[in-house]
């Protein structure tokens, strides 16, 4: 690792100390997480039968984003992340497009309240049917919310003055992925999550066009700008090359993947519009010796 990339992994004067229990605690975190995941879907199939309520599929989704998870903070992302922007924009697009939707289809809102004390499971259930709190658990609502913060959360850690202080701290550093991670997970609920907990689909259609466009935008600021827009210790080398690189590695994974599932939700909604409409509707023919409907002319006369 070059001397630069170490200078901006560890502040001058500070202990790197502080990044090992970090990440010792980032580590703990996960395997909390893993465990009162796995022990709420354990009591889910013994009571429901295995496969039941949560699917098998869900469950690999949620061990899949705890896995993508810790590969993204540790290991040759982690070292390929200390060599610039870019290297930190391939890091975050991991966590916003990757183990954020993973962990959101593993639908792990029940099997967490399942794995929690009895104490916190009532005050859990009595936070749920509060009046407030029900009103922000619309599905519509809460999609709004979700994708507002997510937006507000990826320009605000992008600015100059943030990304350069989550570069020169580890808890700063640490704060600014639990934020991507969080953000990602609840914006990608509505979305992949539960059937009875999604939005409708064109509101998810919405949702997702409104936050890929100032995700866009931010992208094409970086990668379009005349000249680097963040302090020179925190790019690679070439600094204007590596903030264009990271641009396009915001802008072009982050459109296409949205691109992708506002297509499969519009074709899923479609579909299932045309399944479910009344047969009078497809314009079948009349059956033979039925009696035809009356004209308009010819129902206007009756009524005279």
């Amino acid at each position: 690792m070059s001397e630069l990339s170490v200078y901006r992994a560890h502040e001058p004067g500070q202990s790197p100390v502080a990044e090992s229990l970090l990440t010792m605690l980032a580590v703990v975190t996960v395997c909390l997480l893993a465990a009162g995941y796995g022990r709420g879907v354990q009591e889910l199939w013994t009571r429901r039968g295995t496969g039941r309520v949560i699917p098998g599929w869900r469950v690999g989704a949620f061990g899949a984003g705890l896995l993508v998870l810790l590969g993204a903070e540790q290991g040759p992302v982690h070292d390929v992340a200390e060599s610039g922007l870019a290297g930190h924009m391939a890091q975050h697009m991991l966590l916003l497009l990757v183990a954020g939707p993973l962990l959101a289809a593993g639908a792990a809102g029940l099997p967490l309240s399942m794995a929690a004390p009895l104490p916190l499971r009532r005050l859990l259930a009595r936070c749920r049917v509060a009046p407030p709190v029900r009103r922000l658990r619309h599905p519509s609502t809460y999609a709004l919310l979700a994708g507002g913060g997510q937006t507000v959360v990826l320009w605000f850690w992008h600015l100059p003055g943030p990304y350069a202080a989550a570069v020169d701290r580890p808890a700063v550093h640490t704060t600014e992925h639990l934020c991507f991670l969080a953000t990602a997970w609840l914006f990608w609920a509505p979305v992949l999550g539960s059937p009875r907990h999604r939005a409708p689909a064109p509101v998810t259609v919405l949702l997702l066009a409104g936050t890929m466009l100032p995700a866009s935008a931010l992208g094409a600021v970086l990668t379009f700008a005349p000249q680097p827009v963040y302090p020179q210790r925190v790019l690679g080398a070439d600094p204007l090359a590596d903030q264009q690189l990271a641009g396009l590695l915001m802008w072009a994974p982050m459109d296409l993947a949205v691109l992708v599932v506002a297509l499969a939700v519009s074709l899923r909604w479609l579909l299932r519009m045309d399944r479910d409409r009344p047969d009078g509707l497809r314009g079948k023919p009349v059956p033979q010796g039925a009696v035809p409907m009356a004209t308009t002319a010819e129902t206007e006369r009756k009524v005279r």
